[in-house]
């Protein structure tokens, strides 16, 4: 399989072992050192317990549905539907794959900047 297939798989897998809450799965996805960035809010979190942690624990009954992925080489964009509760927006989500197609970066991008909720400090480093 060349590596756009193989990001795109990747990518598709990320956003359904999330969906289901499909933590162990979701984790294999991971590079031990992977970095997630949220520019909107100036938040990061650093290495795959970090993150890992940081889904598990995000409040709300949250859904994401893949609208469209795009894939080149290790690189790959998602636009996803999230919903939560009652609420519906759009999320782009960047992912870049290392050499061994673990997810090492993801740039999550939502419509609008805002405050981050409290309760995470304890996970992310602002900038």
């Amino acid at each position: 399989m060349d590596d756009t297939s193989e990001t795109r798989r990747v990518a598709t897998d990320y956003v359904d072992s999330l969906e289901r809450r499909d933590w162990e799965r979701f984790a294999t996805l991971l590079a031990e050192d992977v970095v997630y960035e949220m520019p909107q809010t100036r938040e990061r979190i650093r290495g795959r317990a970090g993150y890992l942690r940081f889904n598990v624990e995000y409040p709300g009954d949250w859904h994401l549905t893949t609208r469209r992925v795009v894939a080149d080489g290790r690189f790959a964009a998602l636009w996803l539907d999230v919903r939560v509760g009652a609420e519906t927006m759009d999320a782009c989500v960047w992912l870049d794959l290392d050499e061994h197609g673990l997810v090492r970066r993801i740039t999550d991008f939502w419509p609008e900047a805002y405050e981050p909720p409290a309760g995470r400090e304890h996970l992310v480093e602002r900038w």
